[in-house]
């Protein structure tokens, strides 16, 4: 079964509502306010569908005073049915929601003549030709057909059912990122909270976890809808109602977007292509309403190529609280009540940098040039250009990104991490690495410690230098440790518990953690953990706390001082410790707490006695 989003869009009184009606047998003015006042307020939704597709229609209003209503609907098209009464013609509010269409991209158009009953031949040919001619001057807009209908001519209506059911489906490009705005929330008893909206891009399933960015909160899928029948998955292009467990306590306005979590980051500005419709210019610094999804909020307009008003550019969009977009994702914005224009997020994550280089970054994602925008942002992050955020960044899921960072050059691909470092950088960190062998003869690393020692540099990068200065005879790779090809060692576990148990015997009271002994040693994490441990079992140091380890000799004579220190002035405290050794209280209180291993030793509130 094939799914497909179909908004209808006209003039108020053109006869939307009473054509879906006719196409559907659904009524959409539902609600009271609509059914007193005989204009669609609020979307609604129905369907229609023969043996291999189901049509969804998106019935919005027509009325000059609801448009923002018309506006969150339209985001979900991929087609639209515009209603035209035969003998009206093209009004203001039709022109406005087809340049809506036109900026939102919605490609294939029918429009329906309305009402041909009451129409001659002679005008329904002259609305034809000037709808014609109007939509040529749209240039996103691809006109299907132009069918003369009458609700009352049932063979009209089959033909019109006919053109809709042969429209294409158009893929959508999909990175696989699950999106959803909720258009409606409403509790049901027995089942909860329930949202409706359109399945943007993505798929989800019964048991699966949503995430809500703006509220901090994520849900669990108890039941999924799609078109008044239970499903087990719902795709792009479904109307789609999610029961959620565990929201009954959560407001859910109208613009919430419904995610995975952590695959969207939000930001309170992003760079667009912004274009004006009607005529209007578009203000530098001026502030706007922004429509995105079924989302509305209070933007200001920053041109990047001058402050002067324009039709059309690469502009900044400041927000008044973070949003949640993605690449290539359409917006519309108003002013006073008017739809002035509208444009596509360009860079939905704020990157610092200078503007020429920014006009260069938003002239290649307009191009989709994203080999060319890859190259920018890496000179950008010299210690590395994440691909982690491809599918927000540029509508890319990571297969595809890391395709594309295949083709540069001079770029370093860290495919697992998911990471590109200019070639420089391997050059820089061997620089680093020479340098600590020549230092210290005795070093022995791993690409996981030099790693987490030096954090800008991954794992696969690091391997990769380690790997050349093996080959070039710098280096001998032993069980997963480099060490110095020059130096000969029969023993290396041996070696580096020798070298940890000079330094604790060296420090005493008061030893290094042990992360900072390892790198002080230039040692691999991990071997200076199983050294540690092998000397704890030998019985050659105490693990005081976490992060404290000292030697058994220290221990017994700081043990001596203390038992010393209670005989004399009849227990001690942190105070009186302190008299006598000028130490930090991490390691006071380390050995205080030992003594209460002894029987001998009783512990009265914060005071040791000997028993």
């Amino acid at each position: 079964m094939e799914y497909s989003i179909v908004g209808t869009a006209g003039h108020v009184d053109h006869g939307k509502t009473a054509l879906i009606t006719a196409l559907t047998g659904f009524e959409g003015d539902s609600l009271e306010e609509e059914k007193r006042r005989g204009i669609t307020i609020n979307l609604s939704f129905s369907s229609m569908q023969n043996e291999a597709k189901n049509v969804a229609f998106i019935d919005v209003p027509g009325h000059e005073k609801l448009l923002k209503n018309m506006i969150s609907g339209a985001f979900g098209f991929d087609a639209s049915l515009v209603v035209v009464d035969a003998n009206e013609g093209i009004m203001p509010q039709t022109k406005e929601h087809l340049e809506i269409l036109n900026l939102l991209h919605v490609k294939n158009i029918i429009v329906a003549l309305t009402k041909k009953d009451l129409a001659t031949p002679d005008v329904i040919e002259q609305r034809t030709y000037e709808i014609t001619e109007y939509l040529k001057t749209l240039q996103n807009l691809h006109l299907v057909e132009i069918i003369p209908v009458s609700i009352y001519e049932p063979s009209t209506i089959q033909t019109l059912k006919n053109a809709l059911f042969a429209l294409p489906v158009t893929p959508k490009k999909s990175n696989g990122l699950f999106r959803y705005y909720v258009d409606r929330s409403f509790s049901i008893a027995g089942a909860g909270t329930v949202v409706t909206g359109t399945v943007l891009d993505g798929t989800i399933k019964v048991g699966e976890k949503l995430f809500a960015p703006e509220l901090e909160k994520e849900f669990v899928i108890r039941n999924l809808q799609v078109h008044d029948h239970d499903v087990e998955a719902a795709f792009s292009s479904q109307r789609t109602a999610i029961n959620l467990q565990n929201a009954q306590k959560t407001s859910f306005e109208k613009g919430v977007l419904l995610c995975k979590k952590g695959f969207i980051r939000g930001f309170d500005c992003a760079d667009v292509w912004i274009e004006s419709i009607g005529g209007h210019v578009l203000k530098h610094n001026a502030k706007v309403i922004l429509y995105v999804g079924t989302k509305q909020v209070e933007a200001r307009i920053l041109f990047y190529e001058t402050e002067e008003s324009l039709e059309r550019g690469f502009a900044k969009l400041q927000f008044n609280h973070k949003l949640f977009l993605v690449h290539d994702e359409p917006f519309i914005i108003t002013a006073s009540g008017r739809t002035i224009g509208g444009g596509r997020v360009l860079n939905p994550i704020n990157d610092p940098m200078k503007k020429k280089v920014k006009l260069e970054l938003l002239k290649a994602l307009d191009a989709k040039d994203f080999k060319s925008a890859f190259t920018l942002l890496v000179e950008m992050h010299k210690h590395g250009f994440g691909l982690i955020s491809s599918n927000q960044r540029f509508g890319l899921n990571h297969e595809e990104a890391i395709l594309i960072a295949h083709e540069m050059s001079d770029v370093f691909v860290d495919e697992k991490g998911l990471v590109l470092y200019p070639i420089s950088m391997k050059n820089e960190l061997e620089r680093i690495i020479q340098a600590i062998y020549a230092k210290n003869a005795y070093a022995l690393l791993s690409a996981n410690s030099l790693s987490l020692k030096l954090k800008w540099a991954s794992v696969a990068l690091v391997e990769s230098v380690l790997q050349k200065l093996c080959d070039e005879g710098m280096l001998d790779l032993v069980n997963g440790i480099y060490k110095n090809a020059q130096i000969d060692i029969d023993n290396i576990e041996a070696l580096i518990e020798d070298r940890l148990y000079a330094i604790l015997l060296g420090a005493e009271f008061t030893p290094d953690a042990p992360y900072n002994i390892y790198d002080e040693l230039d040692i691999d994490r991990k071997m200076g953990d199983n050294a540690l441990k092998n000397l704890t079992r030998a019985k050659k140091i105490v693990r005081l706390e976490h992060n404290l380890f000292v030697t058994t000799l220290a221990l017994s004579a700081m043990m001596a001082h203390l038992r010393e220190i209670m005989r004399k002035e009849n227990g001690v405290d942190i105070k009186s410790y302190k008299e006598h050794f000028d130490i930090s209280r991490k390691y006071l209180v380390a050995y205080l707490d030992y003594l209460d291993n002894f029987d001998d030793v009783k512990k009265e509130e914060n005071r040791r006695v000997l028993v």
